[in-house]
């Protein structure tokens, strides 16, 4: 494939030569230079990396549904509780509204994706098995990996984790946990579990932690414990944890170090959060940081519509960016930075200024976006897209192509 008169993250306009899934030349562009093979008018667009949700929760999705009033209560249990009494009621079926709005994610950019698939008493395997369903369906157009997800905890429900195990045997991808000290009340034993079946299954772990303050430092702690005698450095990912920060500038400097000695990831969704730890000094301590959507437009909450550029957006005005060199880390964090969570095969961010993921031997995961800079770009959130996934076109125009 040869991509003619691309930007690459805003610089000169260059062609863009694409052999199998890599990039295997970039000369500066030749307006006389005639199409070959499989051309890709780039028309002086910017070339990006394609962006990357690593925590997105597709199957409690309502994209694509009416509208519909918000009923849940305070709290991650009552909001569980709201979803268990709505979800199986929704206008289309489960397996058709997840494979929906995957295919929406990659019509507007997404070609990397990492999906909570919840598994509890209530649903058992069924919502695991949508989520599979949509990634077969999608196959040639997207990575995504699958989360097996205690969302109701635990220990608080008798079978849940002979449910988590069976999922895992059908090739779960990541093993989940959620609030063990909040929620399960059993921090310790709820860890256990999750890192034993992850050790077992020879997975990865994923922690979603929306502990508030010191009881979030605490099961942070617990975390750093087992991944340091479990020998599972950069096999361990914390999910929102949007309350490390406010603790003490000492106790979160300590926090961000250890996560980087330890290479473990974290996921934050953009929250409207004062006491996150900084993204600024996570990506300097060359920690890997990537960003998703969460719910989309479910019974949890009504944000939320597959735009990975939208939420890149929020990222920025989240943490109060300003700085063109700021919003475009925000833009590599959501690109690359999932990327690099996914697969440490992926080059991570290394920094305030590292621009990754469009260089010679990087992977043909790429996005053509209108925009006149990579932060205009993420203020105008344009919509003239073209999607590259693994060397091919997969979305154009916002639509998906191929299938």
């Amino acid at each position: 494939m040869l991509i003619r008169d691309a930007r690459p993250w805003g610089g000169a306009s260059v062609d863009v030569v694409i052999i199998a899934d890599r990039i295997a030349e970039i000369r500066p562009h030749d307006p006389t230079s005639a199409p070959v093979g499989d051309t890709v008018d780039g028309r002086g667009r910017l070339l990006l990396p394609a962006f990357s949700d690593v925590h997105v929760h597709l199957d409690s999705t309502r994209v694509g549904l009416p509208f519909r009033e918000h009923t849940g209560g305070a709290g991650v249990w009552e909001m569980m509780l709201n979803d268990r009494r709505n979800w199986r009621d929704a206008e289309i079926g489960l397996t058709e509204r997840v494979a929906g709005t995957l295919e929406r994610m990659i019509a507007n950019g997404t070609t990397r994706v990492r999906s909570y698939a919840q598994v509890d008493v209530d649903c058992r395997l069924e919502k695991f098995e949508a989520v599979v369903n949509a990634k077969e369906a999608f196959a040639n157009h997207a990575d995504v990996q699958i989360m097996t997800f205690p969302q109701a905890g635990i220990l608080r429900e008798a079978g849940t984790v002979e449910l988590l195990e069976e999922s895992l045997k059908q090739g779960a991808d990541v093993m989940g946990g959620i609030d063990p000290s909040q929620l399960d009340r059993d921090p310790a034993r709820h860890l256990d579990i999750v890192f034993g079946l992850a050790e077992k299954y020879q997975v990865e772990v994923d922690i979603h932690l929306h502990e508030p303050g010191e009881l979030g430092v605490f099961s942070t702690e617990l975390v750093l414990e087992r991944t340091r005698a479990l020998g599972m450095q950069g096999k361990v990912t914390m999910s929102h944890a949007y309350d490390l920060g406010g603790v003490s500038e000492s106790v979160s400097r300590s926090i961000i170090d250890r996560f980087a000695e330890l290479d473990i990831a974290m996921a934050t969704v953009a929250p409207a959060a004062r006491r996150q730890l900084s993204l600024v000094q996570l990506a300097e301590a060359g920690v890997r940081v990537g960003l998703g959507e969460d719910g989309q437009r479910d019974y949890w909450s009504p944000y939320g519509n597959c735009d990975m550029l939208d939420r890149t957006w929020q990222l920025a005005f989240t943490n109060g960016f300003r700085r063109d060199d700021h919003i475009e880390l925000a833009l590599a964090v959501a690109t690359m930075g999932g990327a690099s969570i996914m697969s440490h095969e992926s080059e991570r961010v290394a920094g305030v200024g590292d621009r990754p993921g469009v260089g010679v031997g990087d992977r043909a995961d790429l996005l053509l976006v209108d925009g006149e800079t990579p932060s205009s770009a993420v203020m105008d959130r344009g919509r003239d897209r073209t999607v590259i996934h693994d060397g091919r076109v997969v979305a154009d125009g916002l639509r998906v192509v191929g299938r």
